[in-house]
């Protein structure tokens, strides 16, 4: 009887044993799983950060790319019109010598823009290095600088500025215009365009007569909180408003209407400015 009662209860213990092992195995997993899902949602958006990067810099670079290969085109061209004429020898001396100096011409205007290419790109990285500059590290990842042709564009989101649906500044805009004060404020005697833009989507407000009014008003805002709150001088400073022929999306979604919902603060270098950054971009080696 004894033997009998002993036996039940073993196999009780290791039923029980067997269930604690089999917690604390599913807890580590548990634990691995979530580290791994945190780990991957990062590298998500690292990836999606990356992405965004890269297509900025691919729209760069697209007109002098279009004009490379045009002018291959064309010296693709002559050069089959010259293999045709030795071919054939219907054509003389001359014309075989007008033809190389044509393809020889084309070469070299295509050398010049590979060479226009790589001195622009160095350029627009000298010149968002050099206005980045009095930011910290912090700081530069919350504003997005793009220089396209040596202009400087730094475009911020309507709701990053304003109360919804008015011009009047809020209360959290201050974070990101003291940022976009610092780089003003470091390059003094650079101009500064402030340029508002809007959706197509009509405006209802009856001291806003269109969305002229509401770009205007939108830029004037930010210049006037540009020269109380931050000191910038105010003879550099032009309010502008584009209403809504500026889109940068298509305004049949909301996601495009809120990438056109924006304030575009443009700062141009002068002429004499600009050959000085143009003699410390760096030379591209071929």
């Amino acid at each position: 009887m004894k033997f009998r009662l002993i036996i039940p209860a073993l196999l009780v213990i290791a039923v029980v044993g067997q269930s604690c092992v089999s917690t604390k195995k599913y807890k580590d997993l548990q634990t691995n799983y979530n580290q791994l899902d945190s780990s991957n949602r990062d590298l998500k958006a690292k990836y999606l950060t990356s992405e965004q990067n890269l297509a900025v810099r691919t729209g760069r670079v697209v007109s002098l790319e279009e004009q490379l290969a045009n002018e291959r085109s064309n010296a693709k061209q002559l050069q089959a019109a010259l293999d045709k004429c030795l071919t054939s020898g219907s054509q003389g001396n001359v014309n075989i010598s007008k033809l190389v100096d044509e393809i020889n011409s084309s070469n070299r205007y295509i050398q010049q823009l590979v060479n226009a290419k790589n001195k622009s790109d160095s350029l627009n990285l000298v010149l968002t290095n050099n206005l980045t500059r009095s930011l910290s590290q912090t700081e530069a990842q919350g504003v997005d600088v793009q220089v396209l042709k040596g202009v400087v564009y730094i475009s911020l989101a309507d709701n990053m500025l304003y109360k919804s649906g008015s011009y009047e500044i809020s209360d959290k805009a201050g974070a990101t215009l003291s940022k976009i004060a610092k780089i003003i404020t470091d390059y003094s005697t650079y101009d500064v365009l402030i340029e508002g833009n809007t959706d197509n989507v009509p405006i209802s407000q009856k001291n806003i007569r269109n969305n002229w009014d509401l770009s205007a008003l939108r830029a004037a805002s930010v210049v006037m909180a540009l020269q109380n709150t931050y000191q910038v001088d105010p003879k550099r400073l032009t309010a502008g408003g584009r209403g809504e022929y500026n889109p940068i999306a298509e305004n049949t979604t909301e996601a495009g209407k809120s990438k056109n919902r924006r304030t575009q603060i443009i700062i141009t270098p002068k002429l004499d400015q600009f050959m000085e950054l143009i003699n410390k971009a760096p030379e591209n080696k071929q």
